[in-house]
């Protein structure tokens, strides 16, 4: 492997999200309309305009939930960092490890139906799609949403994690939520759920998030709105939309300790946002796993759809000068005939997760919201690849990807060595101490030249790097080394890596961010913009006018000297 003289990177720090030009201007919204919760029944609470003001809390991070005192929120949030810091008073599933969650005391659909129903149940204004899985869901919604967009539609789009910014989960198309808007509506969220605090418990940190992106949608009076489920699904915030279509990804083993410790009981817990008379469609799934979703469509009165099976695709991997290596899919039924159109993300199995928005979109023109052909294919090129092989630097060539689990990670590695070119394959690796670490690494082993494990910072259930290296050496007696952060993890691969090599960055989204974040950060100065990255591609431009190259010499997230006048 080529050596290369390259300077590490000294410093460096998440830059903030702007709000990208071009935003859709509010619409007038629309009158509310009564909808169902289904078995969440109904909620009580209070509107939180009408909350009078209370002191700004000081209150430390609640590992339990509901089961914590109700804390006063402030009557505003005049930074970032104020909105911030009150959120971390709440818990976050996102950060806690199995062993501490009470999952009784957490999950409460009642208490995001209340919360819901205090801020005069912002959700009931708009129409939306549902989307539920283990893996893929979020490749779903964002191509999906993009695809809405170019049918002429104001698009609700709620994602979770972040990768940089926590705006990023709250979206209009592209734009995400602005930081006054952010502020405002944590406000609104954090009064209406001190209101049914002593009833309900304390409002966890998700479901704050879910309230201020569904006021978010009724306040810009979105046509449709595109919800990824954070976790599970039949007690998931999200469960209290009553959609137009529900959909749901492929099912693996994933959060064994909450959802359960086999597919058929993970299979529930997704199928859970099935609703009476609202159509579901999903991928080809374990036959055991179609077993589940039919017998919960079938009580709840839901018609199931299987792509590939009631409704007719195909795929093929092909290569050509304009797109390179990449899928093609057809879906046609009777409503629509989606022919041949490029899949946008890198990866076999995008093919089928592109097939069930092709899905989604289907079904929502049998619901009288018209998604034409051509617009849809436009659309669809799109899409943006946000932490999916998405490739953030040039000079080294870094790509970032939010794989954590077995199957994401070899399907990493089987789209890397199809679709993009490279020498040697360098590897910067950091996960979640409860994830199937054993099976991310015997995927690893397949495919990378040299390992360099590390940990996201700040994350309470990353697993300590050492240990990962310990339990790789078990596998695979492919070099290895260990960095106490990913700056230095990123450093020591550029150090390693030749013109012709690539550096990936995956473990998890909290790992791929933090990346993502700390080379950004360094063209976010001065006449030099963000690495442009071409929608769906994870091709980054890399010219004078947008990315300073890396050489020799130059330390990589300095803020380079500007001349002299």
């Amino acid at each position: 492997m080529a050596k290369s003289t390259r300077k590490p990177i000294k410093s460096a720090a998440k830059g903030k999200g702007e709000r990208a030009p071009g935003s859709p201007p509010a619409k007038e919204a629309r009158s509310q309309r009564p909808e169902a919760l289904g078995d969440a029944g109904t909620a009580e609470g209070s509107t939180a305009r009408g909350a009078q003001p209370v002191a700004a809390t000081t209150a430390k991070p609640s590992t339990t939930g509901a089961a914590s005192r109700p804390q006063p929120v402030p009557t505003e949030f005049g930074t970032m960092a104020e909105a911030l810091a009150y959120l971390d008073t709440r818990t976050n599933v996102e950060q806690l490890r199995p062993q501490q969650l009470d999952g009784k005391a957490i999950f409460s659909l009642a208490r995001m139906a209340a919360l819901v129903a205090a801020m005069g149940n912002p959700h009931s204004s708009f129409k939306s799609v549902h989307v539920a899985g283990s893996k893929g869901k979020g490749s779903v919604c964002e191509m999906t949403s993009s695809c809405l967009q170019a049918c002429g539609y104001t698009v609700g789009l709620y994602t979770s994690p972040h990768l940089v910014d926590i705006r990023e989960r709250i979206r209009i198309g592209q734009s995400m939520i602005g930081e006054a808007d952010f502020c405002r509506l944590l406000v609104i969220a954090a009064r209406a759920a001190h209101t049914i605090a002593k009833t309900h418990g304390e409002a966890t940190h998700f479901e704050l998030m879910t309230a201020m992106a569904f006021q978010h949608f009724a306040d810009q009076a979105v046509d449709v709105a595109v919800v990824e489920v954070g976790l599970g699904g039949r007690v998931d915030a999200t469960n209290v939309l009553s959609p137009e279509v529900c959909a749901i990804a492929a099912i693996q083993l994933e959060h064994t300790q909450v959802l359960g410790n086999t597919v058929e009981k993970i299979a529930r817990e997704k199928a859970g946002i099935m609703k009476r008379g609202v159509p579901t469609v999903t991928i080809p799934q374990p036959a055991s796993v179609l077993a589940v979703f039919k017998e919960v469509a079938e009580q709840v009165g839901s018609p199931l759809l299987v792509v590939g099976q009631d409704l007719e695709f195909s795929s093929r991997f092909e290569a050509s000068p304009e797109l390179g290596p990449h899928a093609r899919v057809c879906l046609n039924t009777p409503r629509s005939q989606f022919e041949h159109l490029p899949v946008p993300l890198k990866g076999e199995h995008q093919a089928l997760n592109c097939g069930l928005a092709l899905a989604i979109l289907d079904q929502l023109r049998g619901r009288g919201i018209e998604t034409p052909e051509g617009k849809v294919a436009s659309g669809l090129s799109q899409t943006p690849n946000h932490g999916r092989l998405e490739m953030v630097l040039r000079d080294p060539r870094i790509v970032i990807d939010g794989a954590h689990n077995p199957e994401s990670i070899a399907g990493l590695v089987r789209a890397l060595g199809a679709q993009v070119r490279y020498d040697s394959l360098v590897v910067v690796f950091g996960c979640a101490s409860d994830k199937d670490v054993a099976g991310m690494l015997t995927s690893l082993s397949m495919g990378a030249d040299k390992l360099i494990f590390t940990r996201a910072e700040g994350s309470a259930r990353a697993m300590e790097p050492k240990e990962l290296q310990r339990k790789f050496a078990e596998l695979s007696p492919k070099m290895t080394q260990v960095a106490p952060n990913v700056r230095e993890a990123i450093n020591i691969a550029a150090r390693a890596v030749g013109r012709d090599d690539l550096i990936v960055v995956t473990g998890s989204f909290a790992l791929a961010g933090e990346a993502k974040g700390l080379i950004h950060a360094k063209f976010r100065q001065p006449g030099a913009a963000t690495p442009r990255v071409s929608a769906g591609t994870g091709g980054a431009s890399n010219t004078a006018s947008t990315i300073t190259e890396v050489k020799p010499g130059h330390d990589a997230t300095k803020p380079a000297r500007r001349p002299a006048p």
